[in-house]
């Protein structure tokens, strides 16, 4: 009888040991370093066998910039089909001038561009800024700040050069703000360039003008040049490119038809 009590005993308890073991779940790990979370689920599929799905979960913020570009690119665009000012700059004067939408005078006054008052005979606010409480500009929506932007540099003479450059110039534009007196700051044009290049915004002005970049660089790279070697004549160049002796003369500024070895042509498509 001792026996067989001990015997149950011992079955009880390793069917107690068993019973402990570990269970197959949902386990969530936490990796202090980001604010990712990974989720291993383990379920059965049809063919009863166990898998290990895992799903990452990311919800960081939106850059604030990525989304002022969302709301304001559709305006930017209207603007540059009506007042020929490229999209790009639009768009970064706003975000540099506004802070993104989120500075005082965007807030307070819808004012995206740090416009000052200049004869303004509607609402004004009162802003530091070079001086102490300049007058600027106030708004009742955005929408209008970005239109009195476009007419602000269209009636003045003094902007009158920028729109002689060509309408996806951003450059261009950029320091042409800054020499015609837009802005103060010497590294304005720095700014805007940067602003431009890191987020791609002259991919808007590219779908005002109906054409990508890649098809600008091509277009850029398209001028074929030719380096003048032993025997060649401007007559004999004209014969192998299928264009004029006079065509060539025309494109290269050249009084002669005297060619030197190493001399560099470009020759017209």
């Amino acid at each position: 009888m001792i026996i067989e009590f001990r015997y149950i005993l011992l079955v009880l308890v390793m069917l107690s040991i068993v019973s402990c073991g570990p269970k197959k779940g949902i386990v969530t790990k936490k990796d202090g370093s980001s604010k990712k979370e990974v989720i291993i689920d383990n379920r059965k599929e049809d063919s009863g066998k166990e898998t290990e799905k895992t799903v990452v979960k990311d919800d960081g913020p939106r850059n604030a910039v990525d989304i002022y570009i969302d709301l304001y690119s559709g305006i930017a665009k209207d603007n540059m089909r009506t007042h020929k000012i490229p999209a790009s700059i639009t768009l970064a004067q706003g975000i540099l001038e506004s802070g993104s939408g989120k500075g005082r005078l965007a807030k307070k006054a819808n004012n995206h561009f740090g416009i000052k008052c200049h004869g303004w005979k509607g609402a004004k606010i009162y802003h530091d800024d070079d001086r102490s409480q300049e007058c600027f500009r106030k708004y009742r929506k955005a929408e209008t700040s970005y239109e009195d932007h476009s007419e602000f540099l269209t009636g003045r003479k003094r902007y009158a050069g920028l729109f002689k450059l060509k309408p996806d110039d951003y450059k261009g534009w950029a320091k042409g703000l800054r020499a015609a007196g837009y802005a103060t700051d010497r590294k304005y044009p720095q700014k805007l360039i940067s602003l431009i290049e890191r987020y791609q915004l002259y991919k808007y002005d590219e779908e005002v003008l109906g054409k990508s970049r890649e098809t600008s660089v091509l277009e850029e790279n398209s001028t074929l040049k030719h380096i003048v070697v032993r025997g060649d004549t401007l007559y004999s160049l004209s014969r192998f490119y299928k264009t004029t002796v006079d065509a060539i003369k025309a494109k290269n500024n050249l009084t002669s038809n005297d060619l030197t070895i190493g001399q560099q042509l470009i020759i017209p498509n």
